[in-house]
């Protein structure tokens, strides 16, 4: 009797030390999953922002085109020849 409980005990420790250590081994792939998971992201926002400061700098060229453009035609419209004037030909 005394050797099946001896047996038995080392089974029940045979047992923990394998599951624990599967545990463990479990736990650091989730970690590991984790930390490339966090660096896609990290990635991820960095080029969101640039892709954001991007279209911020774009709305701001707009714009300046825009006024240009303005104010190319407020100088044509004003060295354009009016029908009164005479031309020396």
């Amino acid at each position: 009797m005394a050797t099946e409980i001896i047996v038995a005990i080392i089974t029940l420790f045979g047992t923990l030390i394998g599951t624990f250590s599967g545990i463990v081994v479990s736990s650091k792939l989730v970690n590991y999953r984790i930390d490339q998971l966090e660096k896609k992201v990290d990635k991820h926002n960095q080029v969101i922002d640039r892709v954001y400061k991007l279209e911020q700098k774009d709305a701001v060229h707009d714009e300046e085109i825009k006024v240009a453009n303005h104010r190319i035609a407020d100088l044509e419209a004003h060295h354009k020849p009016t029908s009164n004037s005479k031309s020396k030909i």
